[in-house]
């Protein structure tokens, strides 16, 4: 035993030689490189600790606006907690980073309780900055049913660089009421963004209270599951077609209503019932208005059928109202399944007065061909 010890102590200091040797060898580009690295994650955890500083700092909301923060005036609302009593939650922006942090305070203003673990504040991962706009929506439910009043907070972002640069787009969050305060189950935020079930208070009070989840809608394998667990046929455009290379399958669209918003996507089915491609054409859309047409034509020249949509879509507007507006979306056949387009669009918009036809024509002609 002991000369298998020293053995494994022999290995493990020519392991640590090694290192150090290839440490060594390290090109100077290279460990120039490693040492910018580890200079900006310095300067990044030295602002992340002046930052958590200020903000826990404050004792008073008379403190909140000196310490780098803006109340959000008309997003303070009352409420009554099992530890603290009667308080009141004050949002506020932090100005420098734009995040979001929820004060909650005595009558007299002294602060009780804080947080900034917020789903919001961590979408620009390992960054201090987040693309935070605007409360959206709070709302106040006893949702894990002890009694105790929750907190559902929605919030709108809008992200400077990326894919999705100027678009904005909802967030939401659940605020359990605890025995010290409030905690969140990030499983459950998670989940409320991810499946797209982040449209209103209500949608989130459905699933988080009620247990009606639209996760099914992108995790079912098959017709059945989807049928089972509520999604509806959208009949008249339900057809079967034969495509190159994924053979003869079923293009089947419906939808899945959770608190008044209906979920749309579409299906691709094989004969056996299996999924073998789905679609979510609605993007940040809040509801499906009227689905105008799909259709299974070759868009690009390929001489594959491609996929286009065109629908209406209701979202909330900036003073509360409903807006409407009519959108398509097209997918490219592949080899291996479907690809989103992403040039066409930024060429070819569609009015209300527009048919599929029409949308079909004028992106053939972006790729500058023409059936006839």
């Amino acid at each position: 035993m002991q000369k298998r010890d020293a053995w494994g102590k022999y290995i493990w200091i020519a392991i640590v030689v090694a290192a150090l040797c290839v440490g060594l060898k390290m090109p100077a580009a290279a460990k120039e490189e490693t040492v910018q690295t580890a200079d900006g994650d310095r300067q990044v955890l030295a602002a992340y600790e002046e930052y958590r500083e200020r903000l826990n700092k404050i004792m008073h909301r008379s403190e909140i606006a000196g310490s780098g923060f803006s109340v959000i005036e008309d997003q303070i609302f009352p409420l009554e907690t099992e530890c603290y009593g009667e308080i009141l939650l004050v949002p506020a922006m932090e100005e420098q980073y734009r995040r979001l942090a929820l004060f909650f305070t005595k009558e007299d203003g002294t602060v009780v309780y804080r947080t900034d673990q917020l789903h919001a504040n961590s979408r620009n991962v390992g960054m201090l900055e987040q693309p935070v706009v605007e409360i959206g929506a709070v709302s106040f439910q006893d949702l894990n049913r002890d009694g105790l009043m929750d907190i559902v907070l929605i919030v709108t972002c809008r992200n400077r660089t990326g894919v999705y640069a100027g678009r904005e787009y909802k967030v939401g969050d659940v605020l359990f009421q605890g025995e010290k305060g409030f905690y969140r189950d990030y499983r459950i935020s998670d989940k409320i963004n991810r499946f797209g079930m982040n449209k209103s208070a209500e949608s989130i009070i459905a699933y988080v209270r009620d247990g009606r989840s639209a996760e099914f809608l992108y995790t079912a394998s098959t017709k059945a599951e989807l049928l089972r667990s509520g999604f509806v046929i959208t009949k008249e455009q339900d057809y079967f077609r034969q495509f190159e290379k994924l053979g003869y399958l079923e293009v089947m669209p419906g939808s899945y209503t959770i608190a008044e918003f209906s979920v749309f996507m579409i299906y691709l089915v094989d004969e056996q019932g299996n999924i073998v491609w789905s679609f979510q054409p609605m993007g940040d859309y809040d509801n499906l208005y009227a689905l105008k047409g799909i259709t299974c034509r070759d868009i690009d020249g390929d001489g594959m059928k491609d996929l286009l949509v065109f629908a209406r879509y209701s979202y909330e507007g900036s003073v509360d109202e409903v807006v409407i507006e009519s959108d398509y979306q097209i997918y490219y056949q592949r080899t291996s399944g479907f690809e989103t387009d992403t040039e066409v669009k930024k060429k070819v918009h569609c009015t209300e007065e527009d048919t599929v036809a029409e949308l079909v024509d004028r992106a053939r002609a972006y790729w500058g061909w023409s059936p006839e």
